[in-house]
């Protein structure tokens, strides 16, 4: 029986694979196991922008109210709103309701405990086996959750908490900003311009099916070719619940996770504010993000992919700063998880610090190619292409090639953690030589597995 939790939350098709069913038990099963301290839990609920929102929200709300829990429902708002607001109220957990950079038929559940991190392994597995035995609830009459109105709007009190993370003023900045017609639409253009810069908004009319369609942080097109018209001195694009950030420079080049933490590593080592010399990324970071941090004299920790992995390590290292190259940015002196406004935010204060345009120091970290292309493959078979022989050799083939003496090169081969996929990832000298060999890696998975 596979796992109910992936990388991140409880993922699926709404109502369909993540139906409301699921959702009133996951809410049974985290007031349960995560207020088991608490004979009156409150819980926090935030949700993006998708149609199917409004009906899991209800249901995992009914969930925690039959199992004795409070509940805050914060609306529309972004994941990190979530972790801010469920320590600011002093909550037992917080839920969002998003499946991030996903299209809009899907939908998720992920927590927070009460300090506002993601949950490790031991408690979704604590969840996810009272789900499996049956859940039984015993609360009646007074004991019966409610619903709770805080005296200050919560997405007012996490757009206050943000703009507190940036020091001085943004007046006489251009930014264009593209929300994915996501979690963002409801915050980020106030953030900014309550700051003084002179915004653009693009992908902020939300519709319940238009998120992440064409936009965001997983196509930044519109936003280059925005950022460019509007003679822009940078763009950021969020994904569907903001905790991603992926920016463009002036000259509408892509700034990526890599170089965005590049740059924020250089900002706080001279500032003084890179605890343990160190950053925190994982194994699809690019080898010049390895070679720019060894220029800096700075130590790189690698993990597996997923934010929670890169968090887990940097918990235990005492590490500031981490993230992906999808732009999930590890900013703990601010937030204890992604942040794609504070991100952004920290990317501006560089700006105005340097004094230089983003694309100046975006290149000071040189990027070598990288081809990723997607396996569709049977979601059972995720973790196949290990026991076969005939894509074993194929792998090693091309390993032999671009990993051969004298040359930088690596392949990276790994299952994803949301979606029926396997990622076939390969680095090297030469983008023209490297992408046949990862597209014909690709087809030989997708043909012995799907």
């Amino acid at each position: 029986m596979s796992r109910m939790f992936g990388t991140d939350g409880v993922r699926g098709v709404a109502n369909s694979e993540l139906t409301v069913e699921l959702a009133v038990d996951l809410g049974k099963a985290a007031a349960l196991v995560l207020a088991k301290d608490s004979p009156r839990p409150l819980i926090v609920i935030g949700r993006d922008t998708r149609g199917s929102g409004e009906m899991l929200e209800n249901a995992l709300t009914a969930g925690i109210l039959s199992a004795g829990g409070d509940v805050i429902r914060a609306g529309v708002i972004p994941t990190p709103g979530i972790a801010c607001l469920t320590r600011q109220y002093e909550a037992d957990a917080g839920v969002v309701i998003s499946a991030s950079h996903n299209p809009f038929q899907f939908n998720g559940i992920k927590f927070f405990n009460a300090e506002g991190f993601k949950l490790d392994d031991a408690l979704e597995d604590e969840i996810e086996e009272m789900i499996r035995n049956g859940i039984q609830v015993t609360a009646e009459g007074e004991q019966i959750g409610r619903l709770v109105e805080p005296e200050e709007d919560p997405v007012v009190k996490y757009r206050e908490f943000v703009q507190s993370t940036f020091e001085g003023r943004l007046d006489g900045m251009r930014i264009v900003l593209d929300c994915a017609n996501g979690a963002a639409s409801v915050l980020a253009p106030d953030v900014f311009g309550g700051l003084g810069a002179d915004v653009t908004v693009i992908g902020c009319e939300p519709d319940g099916i238009n998120i992440n369609d064409a936009c965001g942080s997983t196509h930044p097109e519109k936003l280059a070719e925005k950022v460019v018209s509007e003679k822009a001195d940078a763009g950021l694009a969020f994904d569907g619940d903001a905790d991603r950030l992926i920016a463009v420079d002036e000259k509408g080049n892509l700034i990526d996770g890599d170089r965005l933490i590049s740059i924020f590593e250089k900002y706080m080592k001279e500032r003084g504010t890179l605890a343990e010399n160190r950053v925190t990324v994982t194994q699809m970071s690019n080898i010049g993000f390895h070679r720019r941090a060894e220029e800096l004299g700075i130590q790189v920790d690698v993990t597996d992919v997923g934010d929670r992995y890169v968090l887990e390590s940097m918990l235990k290292t005492g590490s500031v700063l981490g993230g992906e190259q999808s732009g999930h940015i590890l900013l703990l002196d601010h937030c204890t998880t992604g942040d794609g406004m504070i991100a952004g935010l920290q990317l501006l204060q560089a700006l105005r610090h340097y004094g230089k345009p983003a694309s100046e120091l975006a290149e000071e970290m040189q990027v070598y190619p990288q081809v990723l292309v997607n396996a569709q493959v049977r979601n059972d078979n995720k973790d196949q292409w290990k026991n076969d022989d005939e894509i074993l050799q194929a792998i090693d083939r091309v390993e032999q090639t671009v990993c051969s003496e004298g040359r930088r090169g690596r392949v990276l081969i790994r299952k994803s953690g949301t979606e029926p996929l396997v990622r076939v990832m390969i680095e090297g000298e030469d983008e023209a030589e490297i992408r046949p060999m990862a597209e014909e890696l690709a087809s030989l998975i997708e043909q012995r597995l799907s």
